[in-house]
């Protein structure tokens, strides 16, 4: 059983990646969220930050690089193979305005000639193995045959696969029902992403498909970060892990942020974290209301005096409240 951390933007960094390795070990690798690299071939001090070999140390990271720009591509792949790095995943699942309004991510999905045209480029040259991370279109299901036989045509080194159109961003359910024609239709290995939020999950995933390579998860790691332990046939979360594993982090953040970057990287997180207790409404409230690392404190041991939930597990509807 193959198990993926995915990159989740401004929760998944180093920091994070190291500690929840420490404490929760299980997943195989830790993919980095994106980098994007600009026209003076340069990346910013924080993603030098998140790409560096030292940042990384004892854990199996992969980097990201979201561009539309072939020649980009290809220097930010040089760059990181000379990092050490064994492999470079092209992000074609961000959804986000900011990154389809500029035609990257999945806005790449839209123009199948001008994605056909990009990939030519960079299998032409790409410096080391590439992997691939998409969606299966982008505003309409009837997207993905033709999206699909234009990905199978590439000697990936695997494809992960969210089941969700662009426009659907992370809300409905995932479309589990074409993951039989995917299997079908790629020669290379294909990891399956997208509300995988139980051990159950997984289990469930994989009993029906049993030539799925392995899985992706993102938010259910997030909330649950003993999930992989649980799939391999380890212990349930407990607890007393979970709080030693929180301040671990509290701790890290403050030492290398300021105050209230350090409070604000915490509520990301237990905007997750927080649907592993039961009845846990009035302590969310108190996180969330939280202007300072004191008050949050104080609300962290309101969240931690609850029992958790018997199957500790984020769904989406457990968290209406929106903090980022």
């Amino acid at each position: 059983m193959h198990i993926d951390f995915a990159p989740l933007e401004s929760m998944t960094d180093d920091i994070y990646r190291r500690i929840h390795h420490a404490h929760f070990p299980g997943a195989d690798r830790y993919f980095i969220p994106f980098v994007t690299p600009t026209q003076h071939r340069s990346f910013t001090p924080k993603e030098k930050k998140a790409l560096s070999p030292l940042s990384n140390q004892g854990i199996s990271a992969v980097p990201q690089v979201l561009t539309r720009d072939a020649d980009l591509f290809l220097w930010a792949a040089g760059e990181m193979g000379e990092m050490g790095y064994g492999e470079v995943n092209l992000n074609l699942g961000c959804p986000a305005p900011t990154v389809t309004g500029k035609g990257r991510g999945s806005g790449m999905l839209r123009d199948p000639d001008a994605l056909k045209k990009f990939l030519d480029d960079i299998f032409e040259k790409a410096p080391l193995p590439l992997s691939l991370k998409t969606r299966i279109g982008f505003s309409e299901l009837s997207e993905w045959p033709a999206l699909m036989k234009i990905f199978a045509a590439y000697p990936w080194k695997e494809v992960i696969l969210h089941f969700r159109l662009r426009e659907e961003f992370y809300g409905g359910a995932a479309h589990r029902d074409l993951l039989p024609e995917a299997l079908a239709a790629f020669p290379m290995p294909v990891i399956y992403n997208g509300d995988v939020f139980t051990a159950q999950d997984g289990f469930t995933l994989l009993e029906n498909h049993p030539s799925l390579h392995g899985l992706m998860m993102g938010r259910g790691f997030i909330a649950n970060p003993a999930l992989a332990r649980e799939m391999r046939g380890g212990a349930a979360l407990n607890k007393e892990e979970l709080r030693a594993f929180h301040d671990a982090l509290v701790q890290a953040y403050v030492e290398r942020y300021d105050p209230i970057t350090a409070l604000y990287r915490m509520k990301a997180l237990m905007h997750y974290m927080a649907c592993c207790f039961e009845s846990p409404e009035k302590a969310r409230k108190a996180l969330h209301k939280a202007a300072n690392l004191p008050a949050y404190l104080r609300a962290a041991d309101q969240l931690f005096a609850l029992p958790l939930c018997d199957s500790p597990a984020f769904y989406p509807d457990h968290t209406a409240t929106k903090w980022r």
